[in-house]
């Protein structure tokens, strides 16, 4: 299998490339290796390709930032995998030359000459997920407006008993051609909006949209491993095209609520764990909590505060069922606020023993001054011997 080229080396953009400097890359080479610019040239087929898959990437901000920090590894199975052709291409990035596009090369019509359907407008909802359901996956009802066809109108816009009138700008094609030059620049009829017809009478219900709004329960599956910010798509259950074409996506954007104890850093997850000095000291068995459920952690005999022990397959599961992440235990020694008599009885033999200077047992305030009387009168009667 050949290897890929770098997606920011294809479109010719540093690393730290803007968004608008990565779409004006993409602009230039898809004008530049566009098959009709370039008949019977399979290289550039392949260089149009390219970097059609390298801005399917580069201009998405999620799957940018994981190939960013797994290279194609973060992105694998995904990019180009929807550009069966070069309409395909155009289809899917043609927006971002601003609806108008240059001439023949990226016209509104298909090769075949057909004017092409638009694909409907996608849908977002932000669903919340605890910690402990992000590790298993879980199934959730959401609730989103979504668009249907008008019943009065059956999704014409026109009136019953009226059609839509052809657009006399645009022949009913939805576009409109100028010549600029050597370049024919072909853009959006701005009579129509590209519909190719134009409603006359317009019908009461769904004021000659065609559509109106109607609440409806989705079934999701979340998989296993979903991490904040990460989306989930429900293919074909956006808004419908206006226009013929296929309905767009509903996305579901994962919010995770903050865990009480678990810090999680993609697939690992850290806890902070308390310990007392006897148990660093001596070495210990420890019962530490897991999203799984208790397990047994084993402290070496003379451990230090912000020791980090490594609990493997604990963390979470990679969303792509990529194995399981791990449990980073950091560990701190809790000093107690209260001692009884007998912990303060054998920490004191223990400062005893160690040489270790501690605070006296308790004196009293009256103790304290007799004290203080006491070691200034020696003082005053050595310097009157000296």
């Amino acid at each position: 299998m050949a290897t890929k080229i770098d997606y920011y080396e294809v479109l010719g953009v540093e690393r730290s490339a803007s968004s608008s400097e990565i779409s004006k890359a993409y602009r230039k080479l898809a004008i530049k290796y566009h098959p009709d610019s370039n008949p019977g040239d399979e290289e550039a087929v392949v260089r149009f390709k390219e970097a059609a898959e390298a801005y399917e990437i580069l201009s998405d901000n999620d799957k940018r930032a994981r190939y960013d920090q797994y290279g194609h590894a973060g992105v694998s199975g995904n990019p180009g995998a929807q550009f069966h052709d070069v309409e395909d291409i155009m289809e899917a990035f043609g927006d971002i030359f601003g609806g108008g596009i240059f001439g023949d090369i990226f016209g509104g019509r298909g090769r075949s000459g057909r004017r092409r359907v638009r694909k409907g407008a996608d849908i977002q909802v932000r669903v919340t997920l605890d910690l402990e359901e992000a590790a298993t996956g879980v199934k959730r009802e959401i609730q989103v407006d979504r668009r249907v066809a008008c019943a009065t109108c059956n999704g014409s816009g026109a009136k019953p008993g009226s059609q839509p009138e052809t657009c006399s700008r645009c022949g009913g094609a939805g576009q409109v051609v100028q010549q600029a030059g050597i370049l024919r620049v072909q853009t959006t009829c701005p009579s129509c909006g590209g519909q190719g017809t134009i409603i006359t009478d317009p019908c009461t219900d769904c004021r000659g949209n065609g559509f109106t709004s109607q609440r409806v329960t989705l079934d999701i599956a979340i998989p296993a491993g979903v991490d904040d910010g990460m989306r989930v798509r429900l293919q074909g259950e956006g808004q419908p095209s206006p226009d013929g074409g296929p309905p767009g996506d509903c996305y579901c954007l994962i919010s995770i609520r903050k865990h009480k104890l678990f810090e999680r850093e993609g697939d690992h997850l850290i806890l902070k764990m308390p310990i007392t000095y006897t148990q660093a000291a001596l070495g210990s068995e420890i019962e530490v909590p897991t999203l799984s459920g208790p397990a047994t952690l084993t402290i070496p005999k003379g451990s230090g505060s912000s020791e980090v022990f490594k609990m493997r397959g604990k963390g979470m599961p990679d969303p792509h069922g990529r194995g399981q992440g791990d449990l980073y235990v950091q560990t701190y020694i809790e000093v107690p606020k209260k001692l009884d008599t007998k912990q303060e009885e054998l920490l004191r033999e223990l400062a005893e023993i160690e040489h270790t200077n501690v605070n006296p047992h308790h004196k009293s305030f009256l103790e304290t001054i007799k004290d203080y009387l006491f070691s200034s009168s020696d003082d005053g009667e050595n310097k009157k011997t000296k």
